[in-house]
């Protein structure tokens, strides 16, 4: 008898073990630390076979039972989910129904273009790039932010946003609009008046800067020929707005022809500011602007030893000088490059 009940308890042990191993132990597998992505609307069926795909688990008996247990069927709670190695059943189910997702990161640096903002935004988000770019071209959409399609990228300043990857257009459109009014705070907003630039004003002629210098000593001074210019009533006559007319950002140098295309971003035959920005300009280029020195310049070219950095001048004829050296310094260098060695 006392035989009997030593093997009984041996195999209650071993099965509570085997329970408690099957549930509490590591179940799950991710060596190679991919993430679990559960859709919004998503079925169970679907949740297991994505478990299944990623060679997360290769069996669902206890799986389905702890499944059951925490009304994870009818609690399917879309994201992105962090799936640890190792994990126990357990946890990844208890993480499932509470809906413990991670969030993902926007990076913004310097983009140029609404379809460039939702391609990233469709690479890193639930949505896709085509949702995106819908909400990026519908005025009804942007007016609550007080943007329209053409100033809506004023409304993104380079910077690094979190978000769950659920997250919907509106939601991350709130937050970058949320960041722009934090940063256009009283001191900024008054230097743009005094350049009789409004916020906006500011981040289209910064996004011209951007374009043509990375040497930040130099964005004060072309920002300044831009002001100047635009006082005076002279075509901005800006060779990046040209570029991005006619959307191609590999042009190097910029010929008659390219100033014949019809566009309101052609500030060779447009006056004024451009309708939107042609790129999204760093803060260290805002505030460029935003200090700009008060000077006399109306022109600028880049430096004939290729620094990157430009020559200014007040006159059109001192102007041309500077060009010409430039030109003959660019005439020599292709020399060389077409010379063979």
């Amino acid at each position: 008898m006392r035989r009997a009940i030593l093997i009984f308890l041996v195999l209650i042990s071993v099965a509570v073990i085997f329970l408690l191993w099957n549930v509490f132990g590591p179940a799950v597998k991710n060596p190679s630390g991919k993430y679990l992505y559960v859709p919004t609307n998503g079925t169970f069926a679907g949740l297991k076979d994505s478990l299944v795909q990623n060679g997360f688990l290769s069996g669902f008996y206890f799986f389905d039972k702890l499944s059951d247990y925490a009304s994870l069927q009818k609690n399917i709670k879309p994201g992105k989910y962090k799936v640890d190695n190792g994990m126990s059943l357990y946890h990844l189910v208890r993480k499932l129904r509470s809906g413990r997702q991670e969030q993902v990161n926007l990076v913004i640096t310097k983009i140029r273009t609404p379809e460039d903002l939702a391609a990233r935004l469709g690479r890193i988000l639930e949505i896709d790039s085509s949702t995106a770019m819908n909400f990026l071209k519908s005025n009804d959409s942007l007016n609550k932010f007080g943007v329209d399609t053409s100033t809506v990228l004023t409304d993104v300043l380079p910077n690094t946003y979190t978000f769950f990857w659920t997250s919907k257009m509106s939601t991350v459109f709130d937050k970058l609009n949320k960041a722009k009014k934090k940063f256009w705070n009283s001191e900024r907003i008054e230097a743009a008046s005094r350049h009789g630039l409004t916020p906006d004003g500011v981040y289209i002629l910064a996004s011209i800067v951007e374009e043509e210098t990375n040497m930040q000593s130099d964005k004060g001074k072309i920002a300044s020929v831009y002001i100047n210019r635009l006082n005076k009533g002279m075509p901005l006559a800006a060779d990046p707005t040209v570029k991005y007319a006619l959307k191609d950002f590999s042009l190097k140098r910029i010929y008659q022809k390219h100033l014949e295309v019809a566009s309101p971003y052609n500030t060779y035959k447009n006056a004024g500011l451009p309708p939107g920005p042609i790129c999204t300009p760093s803060e260290k280029t805002i505030d460029a602007v935003l200090n700009a020195p008060e000077t006399n310049y109306l022109f600028f070219v880049a430096k004939p030893d290729f620094s990157g950095y430009s020559n200014f001048a007040t006159t059109y004829t001192e102007h041309l000088k500077y060009a010409k050296d430039y030109q003959q310094a660019l005439d020599e260098l292709m020399k060389k490059k077409q010379t063979p060695q």
